[in-house]
């Protein structure tokens, strides 16, 4: 039979109604003739109580006891689902990470999946079972401790599933009903795509859009794993939803296929730093060993050996990277005047595989900012986007102004 994974999100087994809606979609198909892979989030609400307790507990916790406690959330709804199942009577049993297993690096909380064995699953399904649910989010150490796979870790379960057991697709299931061409909270006449490259979604995941994790995107581009992103909550058509595939699958598409934003930024500058080589790599050392994850970066032009150094990076790494600096200060490894920080910004960028071919897209981003009267303080590119800096207040009026101009309300 032919393997379909299919991922519900936490908003979508919410509560037990939600668990008996998802697994009528399990079960329409099954009648089509697939085995399928289901792979669960906790309950909306579940895991972020779990690590609640866990703090009130003990605030400088065992990561080991950590992801004891957090993974629970998972377990709880696969035992739910394929009960639901059973009372469709449809073959289904639950499975947690260590059952499959789902071998993992021993990085407690942000573990990294290492291997998938499919044979514990396929043998079930020779044997007539029709649907393995299986808890997101965990897997299984050298050690044989549980593990989990950090924020958005169902995603990347379901992909990497998906890989192990060359599936026809992986459905991911959640609150809206596709990739739009921007946040519709933003901007009323933002599109749902039908189609997006891996490379546009990889992108756009990375730069503040929330429907894909990152991680899941970049497995599936590796390994050409068909996603297809669909609303748990509408009726379902055999073309609904956003699918992300390969670049060769779209036919036409526009230039620029969406706006992302990110809200959460902050722009920090080292004043007068000496302009010599090894400089940036002591900067971002220091940075990178603090924890820090540095996003854009600009250095100004040296004048009299000195120069400044600006990057960006989430807003709530400020502090780690101030105090990153001040430890290599008082090393003597950096010499600088002082440390910028500027937490009133906001990351703006426009994405399309299109832009490999055509120019003049960086020209008309930042004449169309121009006219809205917006200031650019630092741009980053790559073949397939570009990123800008800009106050914060005038984020939602870049994001309007950018989807009008490309007119992204239109199909191509």
């Amino acid at each position: 039979m032919p393997v379909l994974v299919m991922k519900f999100g936490g908003t979508s087994v919410a509560t037990l109604d939600r668990i008996r809606r998802a697994s009528k979609r399990v079960g329409v198909e099954v009648a089509k003739g697939y085995d399928v892979i289901v792979i669960v989030s906790a309950m909306s609400g579940k895991t972020n109580e779990l690590v609640g307790w866990v703090n009130e507990t003990s605030p400088l916790y065992d990561a080991r006891e950590y992801d004891a406690v957090v993974s629970s959330g998972e377990n709880v709804t696969a035992g739910l689902m394929a009960l639901t199942l059973q009372e469709m009577d449809v073959p289904a049993r639950s499975w947690q990470g260590w059952q499959v297993p789902v071998m993992t690096t021993s990085a407690h909380s942000t573990a990294r999946i290492e291997d998938i064995p499919p044979a514990n699953i396929t043998a079930k399904f020779a044997e007539g079972m029709k649907v393995a649910v299986v808890a997101g989010f965990q897997g299984v150490s050298a050690e044989g401790r549980i593990t989990t796979l950090g924020r958005g870790g169902s995603d990347t379960t379901a992909v990497a599933f998906a890989a192990a057991f060359g599936a026809e697709r992986c459905d991911i299931y959640t609150d809206v009903d596709g990739v739009y061409t921007t946040d519709p909270r933003v901007e009323a006449k933002a599109r749902k795509l039908d189609k997006i490259s891996f490379e546009e979604m990889l992108e756009l995941a990375s730069l503040g859009a929330k429907v894909l994790q990152t991680r899941s995107v970049e497995l599936a581009m590796r390994y050409k794993v068909k996603l297809r992103v669909l609303s748990s909550f509408e009726e379902q058509s055999d073309d609904a939803g956003t699918l992300v595939c390969d670049e060769e699958e779209i036919m036409e598409s526009n230039v620029v296929a969406g706006v992302a934003f990110s809200r959460e930024e902050a722009k920090m500058t080292l004043v007068s730093v000496a302009d010599r080589p090894g400089i940036a790599a002591a900067i971002f050392t220091a940075l990178s060993e603090g924890g820090v994850n540095v996003d854009m970066i600009v250095q100004n032009i040296s004048e009299e050996g000195h120069t400044d150094m600006t990057w960006s990076c989430p807003v709530d790494q400020v502090k780690r990277a101030e105090k990153a600096m001040a430890d290599a200060a008082a090393k003597e490894v950096l010499q600088f005047q002082t440390l910028i920080a500027d937490t009133d910004v906001a990351k703006v960028s426009v994405v399309g595989i299109g832009m490999r071919s055509h120019t003049g897209v960086a020209a008309k981003m930042f004449d169309v900012l121009s006219k809205e009267g917006i200031n650019i303080q630092v741009i980053t590119t790559s073949e397939i986007k570009i990123s800008v800096l800009i106050n914060r207040k005038y984020m939602e009026l870049a994001v309007q102004a950018l989807h009008d101009a490309f007119e992204l309300d239109k199909a191509s």
